[in-house]
């Protein structure tokens, strides 16, 4: 079986027109009917390698629901849905998103429409599936996806896949696609088939490199207390490669009335409004960059710290609501703002065309993430620069990801009479971002997130174990 005509020519209106190396791997097995274990570097094409044979076999039989693709965070799934929606545009496809953050009846509604394709973190699935009562099923579907599956292979979503795992059709098509074979994957790639089932096709990438040639991986060594300095002049002195990536924000839309022949004035600005442009004019903003950490305060205080230096950033974390993280991302694709400051929440499967940069305010502690993180530039044959912030603490973690990623990090020096130079103006920056947290109730919403980690660590225990496709 091979692709469509309709296909082919949705994939090059997308100016697709040759395979990368995991889709020409694995979307033949896939057309033939058999589980795939799919393994490829971050930015490699892989939505499209599992989208274009579920979208292949629905043609010929199409009904909702007909596939499931699984991923382990929001952002992903948003991503993952309009890639099929652009692809299946000439079959009318119908998708539909389920993630959390977003009214539950809504979702329901939607799903008793029968789309084609689902694509859901596993908890919010769950719970529509347990709340709801028998309006919609998933009893005739034929493909299951686990996009991102080292991450969704964890004790983190252990009860989920457990149940769904139960009420889904023990003759449907499975398909993992990963950056990462975790021994968990590997489990699955080696277990014996089940009765009257082939062993899964297995596609393990062929560079021994995680990361791509095109990325120029760099560290800067830097004492703790001092590091917002360091950013702050990084960011306004960028590596000299990336500066044609610089974007301008687009021109805001201004009012006129119909008819008119005269311009109407300015409106008269307050001296703080004056001194704010003022700033922003002698201040040249960084191309697009991505910083990285590890806990939600901390980008909460990073995005405020950056603001109030006039540099424009937005914040991407679990704290937000999913209203505030898509406006984030929308802001930050469409260059309104070139910062995005984010936690491991976008570090995985993000394509956001000419990221320039990726900055590692924390270093991960697992070095996997590192190269999810690093992943978010220099995809698809692009160049990129990935720069990792390390402190006294930070040599272990950084020799793990060494080990892991095959090759060493190169340190980047920045001028250090010039960086402290600002030191006064980023240690008020500090303060002013610290009273926002505290105004904003910050810690009362950690604390909720606390006692919902807790509930949560209880429902892993209880399912805890090796989750085994059936």
């Amino acid at each position: 079986m091979g692709i469509s005509s309709v296909l082919i020519s949705a994939l090059t209106k997308m100016s697709i027109k040759a395979p990368t190396e995991i889709q020409a791997a694995c979307i033949p097995p896939l057309l033939q009917g058999r589980d795939c274990i799919g393994n490829a570097k971050t930015g490699s094409g892989k939505t499209i390698a599992f989208a274009l044979p579920i979208l292949q076999k629905l043609s010929l039989d199409p009904y909702g629901i007909f596939a499931l693709v699984l991923t382990p965070t929001r952002e992903l799934a948003f991503q993952i849905a309009e890639q099929f929606a652009v692809l299946g545009a000439p079959l009318n496809l119908r998708t539909a998103v389920v993630v959390g953050g977003i009214d539950m009846m809504a979702q329901a509604l939607e799903l008793g429409n029968r789309p084609h394709v689902v694509v859901a973190t596993p908890g919010r699935i769950v719970d529509l599936l347990k709340s709801t009562s028998g309006e919609w099923d998933l009893s005739r579907i034929k493909f299951l996806v686990l996009d991102e599956a080292d991450r969704l292979l964890t004790p983190s979503f252990a009860p989920e896949l457990s149940y769904l795992f139960g009420i889904l059709p023990k003759e449907r098509q499975t398909a993992l696609f990963t950056a990462t074979l975790t021994d968990a994957v590997e489990r699955i790639a080696d277990a014996p088939p089940k009765p009257g089932k082939q062993k899964p096709f297995v596609h393990r990438m062929t560079a021994k490199v995680e990361t791509v040639e095109t990325l120029k991986q760099h560290y800067i060594l830097v004492p703790s207390h001092v590091r917002e300095a360091y950013l702050y002049y990084f960011l306004c002195n960028p590596p000299e490669s990336t500066h044609h990536l610089r974007r301008a924000p687009p021109e805001p839309v201004k009012p006129s009335k119909k008819g008119s022949k005269t311009k109407s004035k300015p409106a008269k600005k307050s001296s703080s409004s004056k001194k704010s442009s003022e700033d922003d004019e002698v201040i040249q903003q960084p191309p697009p960059t991505i910083i990285f950490c590890s806990r939600p305060r901390t980008a909460a205080y990073l995005t405020h710290l950056l603001q109030t230096l006039h540099i424009r950033a937005t914040a991407l974390h679990s704290r937000l609501t999913q209203r505030e993280r898509l406006s984030s991302l929308q802001l930050f694709r469409a260059s309104v703002v070139p910062v995005l400051v984010s936690t491991d929440v976008g570090a995985r499967g993000l394509d956001i065309e000419d990221v320039a940069i990726v900055v590692n305010w924390d270093i991960p502690a697992e070095p996997e993430e590192y190269t999810h993180r690093v992943g978010r530039t220099a995809r698809a044959g692009r160049g990129g620069v990935a720069v990792s912030f390390v402190t006294e603490h930070d040599e272990e973690r950084v020799l793990r990801v060494e080990e892991r990623i095959g090759t060493k990090l190169t340190e980047m020096d920045l001028p250090e009479e010039k960086v402290l130079e600002k030191l006064n103006a980023v240690a008020t920056a500090k303060r002013v971002a610290n009273m926002e947290l505290h105004d904003s109730d910050f810690g009362k919403r950690e604390e909720i997130h606390r006692i919902k980690r807790a509930k949560r660590a209880a429902d892993v225990e209880e399912a805890s174990g090796a989750v085994a496709l059936p």
